[in-house]
């Protein structure tokens, strides 16, 4: 076999070949594979070292929390004509981590649409159930049989020690730190395959979003438009109780263009949600009309990843985030700039500013990030 045979055959994309084929839509009944895979690369962006380096492991605590990330947005009642309700994603009823997230939102009665990270704060004793539900969920069903292509399996995702016969009372003793507890929640990343879904992000995330979408368009007997939009956008996220503080951080000035912004100022997501979909506090800028407008989905330059991360380290963060009940995760945030900058091809064309683009420079991005 020659070097190129071997790439081929063991290279990213015969890697996602293999993730193509077991997103199959037919093969299953819920939308948890999909939940899943975005949830593991979610993680692992989230925790790349300092130099962009992925972790070998998952744990099904981590991956709880993303998938009640994932769901959280998606127990919305959908309006159809006159009549509201949360979309079923099993085909033979409602999925169960979605029931019990429903369930959850529904103790927040003051407020059914708050945002998770208000919702957390308001009933953590409730959140916490509510995660250690969905561990056991995902530890029960999805994570044995997420490698099951047809009557067999393909293990090129991850191993765990644990199997489809797996007890509740063992993984109860775990989450509770028992005398007796000897449950291994890893989920061990096969060689390679933390960096291939980073690799693969902007590829895989849409393709997920889409077949998400058309599975559960499929189960409610609706069509498609505006679906995937409900399900994955951001128009239901205000980000308009964190505007003015950023703006006053960045002394009024665009982040972009260093202009004073005097009307329209827009909140933007520093990482483009389509990356990666993330709300916390230090993904978020303020720029002027025209910047937002032109930035829209680009990455942008080493200069301006310099100068997002030498604000990172600000601790007026800290009290915007206090004042307006804002939450931050720095570290998970870093990390996913790092997963992605660190990871671009040299002369990669980066946005600057208005219609201007300029080459992707080697060391100028992994020095702006320290």
């Amino acid at each position: 076999m020659n070097s190129l045979q071997a790439h081929q055959e063991t290279g990213p994309i015969a890697f996602a070949e293999r993730v193509l084929t077991l997103l199959d839509q037919g093969a299953f009944t819920a939308t948890y594979k999909y939940a899943v895979l975005l949830g593991i690369i979610d993680v692992c962006m989230e925790r790349v070292t300092r130099t962009g380096v992925p972790p070998d492991t998952v744990t099904t605590r981590q991956l709880a929390e993303k998938i009640v990330e994932l769901y959280w947005p998606q127990t919305i009642p959908y309006p159809r004509g006159n009549d509201t309700a949360v979309l079923r994603q099993n085909t033979r009823g409602q999925a169960e981590i979605v029931s019990l997230t429903q369930q959850f939102r529904s103790r927040i009665a003051h407020d059914p649409f708050a945002p998770l990270h208000r919702a957390r704060i308001a009933a953590p004793d409730a959140f916490e159930r509510l995660i250690r539900n969905v561990e056991w969920k995902l530890i029960e069903m999805p994570l044995p049989r997420l490698q099951t292509i047809g009557l067999g399996e393909d293990r090129f995702l991850y191993e765990i020690s644990w199997d489809q016969d797996v007890s509740l009372a063992d993984v109860r003793q775990y989450q509770e730190g028992g005398p007796d507890d000897d449950f291994d929640n890893s989920i061990k990343l096969k060689a390679n395959v933390a960096e291939y879904l980073i690799q693969l992000n902007g590829v895989l995330r849409p393709f997920i979003h889409r077949q998400w979408a058309a599975m559960v368009a499929r189960v409610n007997r609706m069509e498609e438009d505006r679906l995937e939009r409900f399900l994955f956008g951001t128009e239901r996220v205000d980000l308009g109780p964190v505007r003015h503080a950023l703006l006053d951080l960045q002394q009024g000035k665009c982040f972009y263009c260093n202009t004073r912004v005097r009307q329209h100022a827009h909140v933007d997501h520093f990482i483009p949600w389509s990356r990666y979909p993330d709300d916390a506090l230090d993904n978020l800028v303020v720029a002027d009309q025209r910047c937002n407008s032109a930035k829209r989905d680009f990455l942008a330059s080493a200069r301006h990843v310099a100068k997002w991360r030498e604000r990172t380290n600000h601790s007026i963060l800290d009290e915007i985030a206090a004042v307006s009940s804002w939450f931050r995760h720095a570290d998970a945030t870093l990390g996913v700039v790092r997963a992605v900058y660190l990871r671009l091809p040299a002369h990669v064309r980066l946005w600057d500013g208005g219609k201007e683009f300029v080459e992707n420079v080697p060391g100028e991005l992994r020095n702006a990030l320290g």
